[in-house]
């Protein structure tokens, strides 16, 4: 039976959470709002209106949302031609792949962004499709995007693992009745994704690889 890799990809396969970081701090100092890194830092990994929600209130003026989106992609834009893949993020996809996995990124990147992302991973070759926020009516941490990547290669929750990097992707994946797998890459805590629900963390990819036979992807669900 088949079986399915769900993989993040901002902070878990390419280095670009604290880029993110920056590009909303400035797009929110623009904007007219102080907001601390380390909040900004937090909020990654929700879709553009959830992390606005998160960081400004539910209350906020909502018609300057699209001008401080249009602001961060801006700002991240300048950081395309230098982004990077996480060490060994290609290979640990590929290793996957040859053991008959279906890879699918799950992410809320597109267009020029994707583009970028998977310039720096440089896997196409191991990816079997990606599914991108505009897929779902709802991001994560609803279990939505999960339950779209799996239609898309036709395999159960139960034969599946989701590797990510924020709570949100954890609590996704806990939401999709889903093994998962947290990286540190993305800075936050161990502990913060053991308790949003992963079933192991690891450094980074490198890790993950150097430890697959004891990873959850050797006992999915």
């Amino acid at each position: 039976m088949d079986r399915a890799a769900l993989f993040d990809i901002d902070g878990t396969l390419v280095d670009t959470n604290h880029l993110h970081v920056v590009a909303w701090w400035e797009a929110f100092r623009q904007g007219g709002h102080q907001v601390p890194t380390h909040a900004v830092h937090r909020a990654l990994g929700l879709p553009g209106e959830q992390l606005i929600d998160q960081l400004l209130g539910p209350s906020r003026d909502r018609s300057e949302d699209a001008r401080l989106s249009a602001a961060h992609d801006t700002l991240y834009g300048t950081f395309f031609p230098r982004l990077q893949a996480f060490d060994r993020a290609g290979e640990l996809l590929r290793t996957l792949a040859d053991d008959d996995w279906k890879i699918v990124l799950v992410t809320s990147a597109k267009d020029r962004e994707l583009t970028a992302l998977l310039r720096a991973l440089d896997a196409d070759d191991a990816l079997t499709d990606t599914a991108t926020a505009d897929d779902v009516e709802e991001g994560k941490p609803a279990p939505d995007p999960l339950r779209h990547a799996l239609s898309l290669v036709g395999v159960p929750e139960d034969r599946a693992v989701f590797v990510g990097d924020s709570v949100w992707d954890m609590k996704a994946a806990h939401r999709a009745h889903m093994a998962s797998a947290g990286l540190l890459s993305g800075g936050i805590p161990r502990a913060d994704l053991t308790e949003a629900g992963a079933a192991a963390v690891f450094d980074d990819p490198a890790d993950l690889l150097a430890r697959l036979h004891t990873s959850p992807f050797t006992r999915p669900a």
